[in-house]
């Protein structure tokens, strides 16, 4: 089974400012093609390329006023190699984090999941997210946190993400952020998922139930959605007129348009992302 990948962002620079982007796949999957491009009035631009502690890629560069055009796409082939949590990660995808409060939602969680462990446990937090908060574009802002969420009971797939990383955190399971591709997303966009550190490996939750776990491609990974914007800039402002994502699983036979497919997930089957 192939994905390919592809992203295209066009930016209208106000002034010199620090340029970081987030659209590169994750260090360790594994990409049979790859390429990034940064151009700025018919010039390539060059920047420097960072990878943290959890194989998120940074691609930053120092830009100044004018139009910048990003092309990424890749071809992943193959599964990701599983990373283990070290003993960091599980103590740092405990704590309270700026969109993922746990402590503030720590009694909810506990009257809701009481009891509840394990693969139970990841089920319950699974299903009650889906069921009690409705997918609403545009009706969420970039600063809502999953008390909001939870208030509300509407949002998109960070929100979706957020919450179920807070409940799990609050009923003390390690939960982290990841951001990714998603072949078969509809609306197609960057999307965004949550992972749990269950019976020694990190299992996928996506409440929003827009995606086909075992295509997911991963790009970013955090403790929320602050660790992996897939553009951040500072020293000026900047306008982003035209921004497409797409992705798609190519290959022979029904495993492979069924991996593309939302409602050929099983919701039951506990997935890493691969």
């Amino acid at each position: 089974m192939q994905r390919v990948v592809r992203a295209e962002l066009d930016l209208d620079v106000e002034g010199e400012l620090d340029l970081i982007l987030s659209v590169a796949v994750a260090a360790g999957v594994p990409v049979a093609h790859e390429r990034l491009t940064l151009e700025r009035n018919g010039q390539d631009l060059v920047p420097t390329v960072m990878t943290d502690a959890a194989g998120t890629r940074l691609h930053r560069i120092r830009v100044g006023a004018g139009p910048v055009r990003v092309r990424y796409d890749a071809r992943v082939e193959g599964g990701a190699e599983r990373r283990s949590a070290s003993e960091l990660d599980t103590a740092v995808y405990l704590r309270p984090s700026r969109y993922a409060p746990s402590d503030s939602v720590f009694g909810q969680a506990r009257r809701q999941f009481g009891g509840l462990r394990g693969s139970d446990l990841l089920a319950a937090v699974e299903a009650y997210v889906a069921e009690t908060v409705t997918y609403s574009p545009g009706l969420s802002l970039g600063t809502d946190s999953a008390v909001t969420t939870l208030a509300t009971g509407q949002g998109v797939c960070r929100d979706y993400a957020h919450l179920v990383i807070a409940l799990l955190r609050a009923m003390d399971v390690p939960a982290r952020y990841v951001a990714c591709y998603a072949p078969g997303l509809v609306p197609m966009d960057f999307h965004a998922v949550a992972e749990a550190w269950i019976d020694g490996r990190w299992l996928v939750v996506d409440a929003t139930r827009l995606s086909n776990r075992r295509s997911l491609v991963r790009i970013a990974t955090g403790r929320d959605a602050a660790d992996c914007a897939f553009l951040s800039y500072y020293g000026a402002n900047l306008a982003l007129p035209r921004m497409i994502v797409d992705a798609h699983v190519e290959g022979d036979g029904d495993a492979v348009a069924a991996a593309s497919d939302p409602l050929r997930d099983d919701r039951t089957e506990l997935i890493s992302l691969a």
